[in-house]
């Protein structure tokens, strides 16, 4: 069964939703990144004596949390009471820069994150053209990422952290953002482990997003098969939610305001169905609230943008239809 759902959520519900994420401890076990942005002044631009090159000269640099630490931006934004990143950052400046931005984050505790020599820190480096009355426009990326297998010594000090924290969570969301499989966080054995938690608690919230897996699955197929619920993005369509009884629900995107910038939507879209999933949202009501904040994230530009509560609240109240 299908149905395309218009927005019914009022107000007081959006409140007894969201009231709760204060209360509530979710882990986000996942490839976290850094997100680097170099501001750069083509005013300012150079030719090197030495190559005959442009320089582009760099007048600011902005570090944040990317990738899996993207979702948890979002998670800060929405007031979750405890975030618990798991992953891994290098022994290195862009690792040291991670680890700082996460500590600044309100709610979040990082004292499982494994920092290792063992690895480098994944970094998306992001050279962005500033110019006045122009929305930033982002030059080619440098990222740096890891090309071998995650060693067994720093899977044993991911999965030791997970089971740390597995008996005291509301939510547990992952995240895999690596291209090669096993370069990253969220290895088989890393996958087992998690398999284990989902029986031991099968009551568990536990939301999986993958950039690599799930491609060309019907979603109502996928959640029959796993009986669990599915949820797809479907870019500027909306997005669909799938139960394990082949209910299948759509929500046209909100209307665009402006100039956009897609990424980090996806991110925005996980971090809301798994804190209202864990405040007792039906995936009904957690597909809104995310269709809401990805409409919200995309109109920020040159970052990678997240949804406050109360701009939530705001674009629901605007997407109602009048007299509604």
């Amino acid at each position: 069964m299908f149905h395309t759902a218009g927005t019914v959520m009022n107000l007081q519900r959006l409140r007894e939703i969201t009231n709760c994420y204060s209360g509530l401890s979710i882990a986000l076990l996942g490839d976290f990144c850094l997100d680097r942005y170099l501001e750069i002044d083509p005013a300012r631009q150079e030719t090197s004596l030495e190559t005959g090159l442009s320089v582009y000269n760099v007048v600011r640099v902005r570090a944040q949390t990317g990738a899996a630490g993207t979702v948890l931006n979002n998670l800060v934004a929405l007031g979750v009471g405890k975030i618990i990143p798991l992953g891994f950052a290098g022994d290195d400046g862009e690792g040291f820069e991670l680890c700082r931005a996460l500590r600044a984050l309100p709610g979040v505790c990082c004292d499982t994150f494994v920092q290792t020599p063992l690895r480098c820190t994944f970094t998306y480096c992001k050279p962005l053209l500033v110019e006045p009355e122009r929305p930033p426009r982002e030059l080619n990326r440098l990222d740096s990422k890891n090309w071998t297998a995650t060693p067994a010594e720093v899977e044993d000090q991911l999965i030791a952290a997970v089971e740390r924290h597995a008996g005291q969570i509301d939510a547990l969301a992952i995240m895999d953002q690596v291209d090669v499989a096993g370069t990253g966080v969220l290895t088989r054995r890393v996958l087992q482990a998690v398999g284990e938690i989902a029986r031991r608690r099968p009551a568990l919230r536990i939301l999986a997003d993958s950039r690599r897996s799930l491609r060309g699955y019907p979603p109502a197929q996928l959640a029959r098969r796993g009986g669990r619920d599915v949820f797809v993005t479907l870019a500027e369509d909306g997005l669909l939610a799938a139960s394990p009884d082949g209910l299948v629900t759509h929500r046209a995107a909100l209307p665009i305001r402006g100039p956009i910038d897609i990424v980090g939507a996806g991110d925005a879209v996980t971090a809301n169905l798994a804190a209202a999933l864990a405040a007792g949202a039906t995936p009904h009501e957690a597909l809104e609230l995310a269709n809401a904040a990805a409409s919200i994230a995309i109109h920020q530009l040159g970052t990678t943008g997240t949804a406050s509560v109360e701009q939530i609240a705001q674009r629901l109240d605007d997407a109602m239809p009048p007299g509604a």
